[in-house]
């Protein structure tokens, strides 16, 4: 069996699929499994897979589903996934020449049961590595501290071990797309960290389509996934008053999106989230404000 399974969620993304395709045929390694979840799409991403597929370059499972959003796609990739370790790489992204055989040669030598798996660098197509570089003083470290504790900056790639992924699915809300994926990660950031490797695993390019340059949209159009998504950051043991704070005023501002005059009772942490009442309204007004247009 192979032990490294690259999966793709992608919807409608066939004009931009192929680069990622080509980095994959070029890896030093071919000890992967490409997995392509293909969420809905209407143009012409089944025909260019499946010719791909007869291509028999390097193994590919295809797998199309009805539209549910990132956090649904990711929940039926990891569903299927059978190899040891898994990494992420979105429609839009492409992988280094070496990325997979560095990610298997150092979790032969580092991996364990008591770590989740590794964390690596994202990079401009022009190699600029994205934020800041992994604290080179540490060999392990939650994914929320580094962001939180040690200054970490920018997106980063995340490489984890399988049989853990499958834990904590991403809830479905009907008529909604999107859940904060970073859900999952803090929740094994409860028992586990992650090895850091400071090596570029994945060059990334930020479509206008792309959900990381929506998100007013992405809060408008998704209340009921975001009022989760912040409820179970306000519980993190190890988060500060301010983060919970933060998560409460982004609380407070879905809540008022989905129309959810219990949120009080809702509520995880009570006091910091009547706190955050007026913060939480400004927001929301601020996203009515910019999203006009949006159909929720």
């Amino acid at each position: 069996m192979k032990t490294l399974t690259v999966f793709t969620p992608t919807f409608n993304r066939a004009y931009c699929l192929e680069k990622c395709y080509l980095s994959l045929l070029s890896q030093t390694s071919q000890d992967f499994v490409w997995l392509i979840i293909d969420d809905g799409s209407t143009d012409q991403t089944n025909e260019l897979v499946q010719r791909w597929i007869e291509e028999n370059k390097i193994e590919i499972v295809y797998h199309r589903q009805e539209n549910l959003g990132m956090h649904g796609a990711h929940n039926t990739a990891y569903e299927q996934i059978e190899t040891e370790l898994n990494v992420c790489i979105d429609s839009d992204d492409y992988m280094p020449d070496d990325a997979v055989e560095k990610i298997i040669t150092f979790w032969e030598k580092y991996g364990s049961n008591d770590v989740s798996g590794m964390i690596g660098l994202d990079a401009y197509t022009d190699h600029r590595i994205i934020g800041t570089k992994l604290p080179e003083n540490l060999k392990t470290s939650t994914l929320f501290n580094l962001y939180n504790k040690y200054g970490v900056t920018g997106d980063k790639k995340l490489v984890y071990r399988t049989d853990l992924t499958k834990r904590y699915p991403y809830p479905i809300f009907q008529n909604e797309k999107y859940v904060g994926l970073a859900y999952k990660y803090y929740m094994l950031d409860q028992q586990y960290e992650l090895l850091l490797m400071n090596e570029v695993l994945c060059c990334v390019e930020y479509l206008p389509d792309g959900s990381s340059l929506n998100m007013f949209s992405q809060y408008r159009k998704n209340p009921k996934g975001f009022s989760f998504y912040r409820k179970e950051l306000m519980k993190l043991p190890f988060a500060s008053t301010t983060y919970k704070f933060r998560q409460a005023v982004h609380y407070v501002s879905s809540s008022l999106l989905m129309r959810n005059w219990r949120f009080m009772q809702d509520s995880p942490r009570k006091g910091i989230t009547l706190l955050a009442i007026p913060f939480g309204m400004i927001l929301y007004f601020l996203i009515s404000t910019k999203t006009r247009t949006v159909q929720t």
